[in-house]
């Protein structure tokens, strides 16, 4: 039997309990280390999204400096460096973080503990931002790699995108460790695709083949020969795109294994050299070759066709292009479940994104962020740039506030050499922060204006959820000793339709639990429902099981609303007693076969539910496949 109140209970609101896994399996407090990961399954499972922005980082500084003709191309270097400066500070700076918060939350842990809780709730939200975009961005990102190589493929775009995102959303609900695993492979194939394209690219004097440009037309502005601060700084805040996902690694430290801080650190040491070589890298080729953006076809594809040339090793770059850009959306995967458990923990969100499946698996922040993600991908029919300005918003305000942090973290503990702490974090904060003013004042017409409006929604909606749980947990007098139970009289209503082996079953279970059992059915006034009632009360009487039948009139086909109906006045007659409804249902051997139930028993106990305070046991009558 499953027993429900009709109303919310204290096992399932109230705040700060302890909540068991959502598998019915208890699971030990600390989880094998087989189900956690490794520094190298780490670089798998939470960098994709850092690696993966060299696609369209460096696109992102092109389109930027091309308004200026091709002199201002000549700038991308430059830009590209100074980012490539930021990328370092940001390392240094969360290898800090990791330190000093091992159970992770990134920039919402750093900001609750120094920065007061809005500027906290403001961290999360931009974070949740980055990660749903995050994953929007790379899926439409590697399907544009795709359709880069195979034309023929763009107008089926968004519905490739969903595929990709179905693939990637199983693959996590599997665990972490085996996303990492699955994904290690094509990230190893794309960091050596883009290190061989970098290298061999060095050694041409010029491109070997432009086919895949060819036809586009050129989006190269003409007749300027001066490039203005506004232009460098606007080129430089829409290239920090590529430096989404650093922070990942810090907000997923608890899902390493121990140590877990130091794998992580070596984490976010790979990550950032292996991401400012490959920036650097591409923006070299991209002033070696004077490439030109053009329409239709990424900066990525172009180089490798100069580098390698139209051949099987340009569709091999492609391919792990695509293949890792859709996959970037992991990172996405393994960073925010951990932040929404940590803000259910504190009762920011429902308690529901807390529970852990037997592969230490948030599976609700898995779907509710594959859900989300899915509608971005159908709301931006599939375009990359459509989706990148209001990525890149949330990513540096959640970089900006981490920084103040730390500033102030060093500030207070004081240990040795935290002057040059602090102001590697000073400075950090000070680009972040410029970036972060840049992209939303030359973006905000493009839609940037979404996520200035979309993060103090955020974050009120993050106040109303632990008002709901500070009001739920002063009604339930939570952290206080309640009376002594007591025991009071208990009347346990039966919903019947007839006379069965299960009604049977179902008076005896309401014999062992009340004082008095009550059958209930509900009559109705056409001719064929009232010889049904007569021959009920004739059977009933003649089977005389000791237990009064109470029939309920209905003037209409409802079944809930009269028993429910009955159930509230039963319990206005009898204040100080227990009224219980016991629904008896069939449970078939064959999964299939419970398509064919009438639902009764889930129409009575949902009108119970939601118009009394009755408790409601739901008795199941198994019947095997051996049943005679």
């Amino acid at each position: 039997m499953a027993i429900h109140r009709g109303k919310t209970t204290a096992a399932e609101q109230a705040p700060g309990t302890e909540e068991p896994p959502d598998t019915g399996v208890p699971t030990p407090p600390e989880a094998p280390d087989r189900h956690r990961l490794t520094a190298l399954q780490g670089l798998a499972a939470l960098s994709l999204d850092a690696m993966a922005s060299v696609a369209y980082g460096p696109e992102s500084i092109v389109l930027v400096l091309a308004a200026a003709g091709a002199y201002g191309l000549g700038f991308t270097l430059p830009v590209t460096l100074a980012i490539a400066a930021l990328l370092a500070v940001l390392v240094a700076s969360y290898r800090q973080v990791i330190t000093a918060f091992p159970d992770g939350g990134g920039s919402y842990a750093v900001a609750r503990k120094h920065l007061g809780r809005r500027t906290s709730l403001v961290a999360a939200a931009s974070l949740i931002l980055d990660y749903v975009l995050n994953v929007a961005v790379s899926v439409t990102a590697g399907v544009a790699a795709l359709t880069s190589a195979f034309p023929e493929l763009y107008g089926d775009r968004v519905w490739i995108c969903l595929g990709v995102l179905v693939l990637v959303t199983a693959v996590n609900l599997r665990g972490i460790v085996e996303s990492a695993k699955a994904f290690l492979v094509p990230t190893a194939v794309f960091v050596g695709s883009i290190l061989a394209m970098v290298v061999v690219g060095l050694f041409r004097d010029g491109p070997v083949s432009t086919a895949s440009a060819a036809g586009h037309a050129s989006a190269l502005g003409e007749g300027a020969t001066t490039v203005g601060a506004l232009l460098l700084l606007k080129a430089f805040a829409s290239g920090c795109s590529a430096l989404t996902g650093v922070e990942a690694v810090a907000n997923a430290v608890p899902s390493f294994r121990a140590p877990a801080a130091r794998r992580a650190q070596r984490t976010e040491v790979a990550l950032g050299a292996l991401l400012g070589v490959m920036l650097i890298g591409l923006s070299v080729l991209i002033g070696r070759f004077h490439l030109q953006p053009v329409e239709g076809v990424t900066v990525l594809a172009q180089l490798a066709d100069a580098s390698f040339g139209h051949n099987a090793a340009f569709y091999v770059v492609q391919f792990a292009t695509m293949v890792l850009l859709a996959l970037a959306a992991n990172t996405s995967f393994g960073g925010l479940p951990v932040l929404m458990s940590l803000l259910a923990r504190d009762n920011y969100l429902p308690h529901v994104f807390a529970l852990k499946a037997d592969r230490q698996v948030h599976r609700h922040g898995v779907v509710w962020l594959a859900l989300v993600s899915g509608a971005l991908l159908v709301f931006s029919g599939g375009d990359t740039n459509t989706l990148v300005p209001l990525f890149a918003i949330g990513v540096f305000v959640g970089f900006t506030i981490c920084q103040v942090g730390m500033v102030r973290h060093w500030n207070g503990e004081r240990p040795k050499g935290w002057q040059a702490k602090a102001a590697l974090n000073g400075f950090g904060a000070l680009l972040t922060g410029v970036s972060a003013l840049v992209v939303t004042a030359t973006k905000f017409a493009e839609g940037a204006w979404l996520i200035v409006l979309a993060l103090p929604l955020i974050v009120l909606a993050f106040e109303s959820i632990r008002r709901a749980y500070a009001q739920i947990g002063e009604r339930l007098e939570l952290g206080r000793i309640p009376q002594p139970p007591q025991r009071s009289r208990s009347l346990v209503v039966v919903p019947v339709s007839g006379l069965s082996r299960l009604t049977c079953q179902a008076l005896t279970a309401a014999g062992s639990l009340g004082d008095e059992v009550l059958a209930v059915t509900v009559t109705h006034s056409g001719p064929e429902d009232r010889q049904a009632a007569e021959a009920l009360r004739r059977d009933w009487e003649l089977w005389k099981p000791g237990v009064e039948l109470i029939e309920v009139s209905s003037d209409t086909r409802s079944l809930g609303r009269p028993v429910s109906a009955y159930v509230r006045e039963l319990s206005q007659a009898h204040p100080d007693a227990q009224v219980t409804v016991l629904i008896p249902e069939t449970e078939p051997a064959r999964l299939w076969q419970r398509m064919l139930q009438n639902q009764r028993g889930s129409v009575v106990a949902h009108a119970v539910r939601r118009d009394t305070d009755a408790v409601i046991c739901r008795l199941r009558f198994r019947i095997t496949s051996d049943a005679r």
